[in-house]
């Protein structure tokens, strides 16, 4: 949609760029957001980028982050965050960043899935943990910019080592989903979240909350109300046990007896 609207020309590009002393001067706070949704004009990168979100991006979300979608959520603003810090240091500035964020979601799957088979084109085969190098390689290749992909790959290698590398080796798990991400996932109502400190939200998603009824509710009014009057009115003594005739005392069976002839 962002690039569309930019063919369209109904916005130019300077005004979602990242661009820091636009932001601390003039207090544009949108462009830390915005240059995140530029994936480049229309070409055969974008479409590639746009494959790899739908392929790699979706396969995370179905395969490690599988009812965590928090914790999804959390990598993604990970990312963004730590983008976000480094291009602080000119070196390492890009105006649009969301070609690296792509590319964090590419080393991301490349560490969950090790061992998948990938296919380049068709003509090269790999195992997906060297598929961020490759794409690397063919960015070199097309005459791209390397930076945003080492960024992206920097991201993306930092998020898994708090995650995953760090707590294996027998250290503490520091990365944890924050809590207002567990309530705004909650609240928005999408996805599931297994082990969530916070209830999901009832109404999200609910296009029409009215009033219930109970269908044959007086009729239960009445019995609860009969049964309410039942248990709130006095119960009868017991009436005195009768007594017992000495003679059917040991007895095992006792009957009407008849006399023949009679």
């Amino acid at each position: 949609m962002t690039t569309a609207a930019y063919y369209l020309q109904l916005y130019h590009l300077e005004s979602i760029a990242l661009d820091y002393s636009l932001v601390i001067k003039k207090f544009q706070l949108w462009r830390l957001i915005t240059n995140f949704f530029f994936l480049g004009p229309f070409s055969f990168p974008f479409a590639f980028r746009l494959i790899i979100i739908a392929k790699y991006g979706v396969s995370l979300e179905r395969g490690p982050f599988d009812k965590r979608t928090a914790d999804y959520v959390w990598m993604l603003l990970f990312g963004a965050l730590s983008l976000l810090v480094m291009a602080v240091v000119p070196y390492f500035w890009t105006p649009f960043m969301g070609r690296s964020l792509v590319f964090m979601i590419v080393y991301i799957w490349g560490r969950e899935f090790p061992n998948a088979r990938i296919n380049i084109y068709g003509v090269v085969s790999l195992k997906g943990f060297y598929l961020p190098w490759a794409m690397l390689a063919l960015d070199l290749i097309f005459g791209h910019r390397l930076m945003p992909d080492i960024l992206g790959m920097v991201a993306g290698h930092l998020y898994y080592f708090l995650t995953v590398l760090h707590p294996l080796a027998g250290g503490k798990f520091i990365l944890k989903t924050p809590f207002w991400i567990h309530k705004l996932v909650a609240y928005w109502g999408e996805g599931i979240q297994f082990n969530s400190p916070v209830q999901r939200d009832p109404s999200a998603g609910t296009a029409f909350r009215g009033r219930s009824y109970r269908l044959n509710a007086t009729r239960t009014s009445t019995r609860e109300g009969t049964q309410t009057q039942r248990r709130s009115s006095p119960s009868p003594p017991p009436a005195p046990p009768q007594q017992r005739n000495n003679q059917d005392e040991g007895v095992a069976f006792r009957g009407r007896s008849y006399r023949l002839s009679s």
